[in-house]
C-alpha cells in the first residue's frame, strides 16, 4: 500500500517539477556580475593583432559603464577623442539579453548605420553573452554594402575575479578584442552633445 501512495506521488510531482524549472537567468546573471562596476569609467587595450585596429590601438580608448540596472547597460564608448559609440544592452520579455551598437554624429543626430546588433544566443553564460547579428543587422548592412559584415558576431565578457570586461568582434577573417581593466577607474572624457 505504501509503495502504491510513493508511486502516485511520484507520477503527480515529477510532470509538476518539469513545469517549474526555472528558465536560464544567465542574462540577470550577467547583468548583476556588472552591477558593482557601474557609474565608473575603465581604460580598454586592444589585444588582438589585426593591422585593421592600428588606428584603434594608438589612441586612448575608455568604456563608461554610465548605466546599470536589473534590465539593461547604457555604456559610451570613448576612442581618442571620438565619442560617437554607445553600447546598448536591454533584457527583453524572453530573457535573453539584445545588444545595439548606437553610432551618433557630434552633434548628437543618429548616424545612417546605428542601432544595429543582435540577440544572445544559447552560448551565453554569466559571464559571457555572445551575440549573432539579426535579420535587421544583415538587412541594414546590406543596404550600406558591406554585405561581409552580415556574419559578424559580438560577445561581451565580464570576470569579477580578475576585474576584466572584454567586448570582441568575430566575422571571417576579422577578430577584435578589447579588454577594459575594471580594478583602475579613469577619469570620463565626458560626451559632446
Amino acid at each position: 500500500m505504501y509503495l502504491r501512495f510513493f508511486v502516485l506521488v511520484l507520477a503527480i510531482a515529477l510532470p509538476a517539477c518539469d513545469r517549474e524549472i526555472p528558465a536560464d537567468l544567465s542574462a540577470d546573471q550577467f547583468l548583476a556580475n556588472i552591477q558593482p562596476y557601474c557609474g565608473a569609467s575603465y581604460e580598454g587595450m586592444i589585444v588582438s593583432d589585426d593591422p585593421e585596429d592600428d588606428d584603434w590601438r594608438a589612441e586612448t580608448i575608455i568604456a563608461d559603464f554610465e548605466t546599470c540596472t536589473d534590465t539593461g547597460l547604457r555604456i559610451p564608448l570613448h576612442v581618442g577623442d571620438d565619442h560617437s559609440r554607445t553600447w546598448l544592452v536591454a533584457l527583453n520579455d524572453d530573457g535573453r539579453l539584445a545588444l545595439r551598437h548606437q553610432h551618433n554624429h557630434e552633434d548628437g543626430t543618429p548616424d545612417a548605420l546605428t542601432l544595429y546588433g543582435g540577440k544572445s544566443s544559447g552560448a551565453s553564460t554569466a559571464t559571457r553573452q555572445v551575440f549573432p547579428a539579426d535579420k535587421k543587422t544583415m538587412d541594414l548592412f546590406e543596404a550600406d554594402d558591406i554585405p561581409e559584415s552580415k556574419h559578424k558576431i559580438w560577445a561581451m565578457e565580464i570576470d569579477p575575479d580578475e576585474d576584466l570586461f572584454v567586448y570582441e568582434l568575430e566575422r571571417p577573417e576579422r577578430h577584435f578584442r578589447v579588454e577594459f581593466d575594471l580594478s583602475n577607474p579613469v577619469e570620463s572624457p565626458g560626451e559632446p552633445w
